[in-house]
């Protein structure tokens, strides 16, 4: 089974930036896309980004323009990089990994998750 591990979670203060990884253990890491989510409590796991098998990126329309997803297939590891944070980007950070290449926003379409890692801006 694939094993996911998120880092580089903190406490901002709005208009700052952050970069969050994911280490992969997944044997097919280099050929899925994968891609990250974030959660508040009470409420559903929520769309940021993903990218494809070739470097494709897709994101939510919230985080366009501010965030940037990257992969870098020879480690295994997948990023985030947040500029200009608000507090509406408070959650937990998932990223999950599937097990076909094609990008998707639906948290049901990916196989593996990590345990999360906190993120929270102060205004």
């Amino acid at each position: 089974q694939v094993q996911l591990q998120e880092s580089g979670g903190g406490l901002v203060q709005a208009g700052a930036s952050l970069r969050l990884s994911c280490a992969s253990s997944g044997r097919t890491f280099k050929d899925v896309a994968v891609g990250w989510f974030r959660q508040t409590p009470g409420k559903e796991r929520d769309f940021v980004a993903s990218i494809n098998w070739i470097g494709m990126p897709d994101y939510a329309d919230s985080v366009k323009g501010r965030f940037t997803i990257s992969r870098d297939n020879a480690k295994n590891t997948l990023y985030l990089q947040m500029n200009s944070m608000k507090p509406e980007d408070t959650g937990v950070y998932y990223c999950g990994q599937r097990t076909r290449i094609k990008n998707s926003d639906d948290p049901d379409d990916y196989e593996y998750w990590g345990p999360g890692t906190q993120v929270t801006v102060s205004s």
